[in-house]
């Protein structure tokens, strides 16, 4: 964790005491057990080796997270957009850094005292089930699109950020073309030089350098199959 310390314990000891068992969403849970944390633009929310003693909800605000490699790049692993989850690790430390693209609030709370409720309630331990398992996919499929094409992995990106911050029918993008490309394991000209051949040929329509408008998304599913 940043040296910003997250909560007491006892605060999050005492409000999971508190929580009836039941059936409940886990986002739901994370609200009711979770302590607000603001991080400003550009602030490490976590380190990569660190304890992996807390887990995150985006409240508001994008999260990244990256590792850097012994040559200096920059991998960013994951986009998370309010509403999402994100530091669930299978072992004790974490494997990335996060890092607040953007002013962030999020929620934390103790891994702990999620894996003591889980305990009593098969729900919740259920949709923490779930939670790595899609976590899994998101792995697995980031891994797939590092071997694809330039066009391919820039049509795969604006068709996934489509379903997660679409509006109308343009993309909102909250990161940088940094970020994008680093995510794709591109360079920052080769996104900026494949968005312009989209834009050429209708496919899409940049209308700044954060909103995309999707003009062919046929053409984009054709590039993504």
């Amino acid at each position: 964790m940043s040296a910003q310390s997250p909560v007491r314990s006892s605060d999050h000891e005492n409000r999971s005491v508190r929580m009836p068992v039941g059936d409940r969403e886990l986002g739901g849970v994370i609200e009711l057990m979770g302590a607000p944390m603001s991080f400003a633009r550009n602030a490490e929310i976590y380190g990569e080796g660190e304890s992996a003693d807390y887990l995150y909800k985006v409240v508001s605000g994008t999260v990244r997270t990256y590792k850097v490699l012994t040559d200096g790049r920059r991998q960013v692993g994951g986009f998370y957009l309010p509403g999402e989850i994100f530091g669930l690790e299978t072992g004790d430390e974490h494997g990335f850094s996060a890092e607040a693209i953007t002013q962030c609030e999020v929620l934390v709370v103790r891994r702990s005292a999620l894996v003591a409720l889980a305990d009593q309630d098969h729900d919740v331990a259920r949709q923490l089930w779930t939670l790595t398992g899609n976590e899994l996919r998101r792995v697995q499929g980031h891994i797939l699109l590092l071997i694809k094409s330039a066009q391919e992995r820039v049509a795969a990106f604006l068709l996934e950020m489509e379903q997660r911050v679409c509006a109308g029918n343009a993309v909102e993008l909250p990161m940088s073309r940094q970020d994008i490309a680093d995510y794709l394991g591109l360079t920052i000209e080769t996104v900026s030089r494949t968005l312009t051949t989209m834009e050429n040929a209708s496919t899409i329509e940049l209308s700044s350098s954060r909103r995309i408008v999707l003009r062919n998304r046929s053409a984009l599913r054709r590039l993504n199959s």
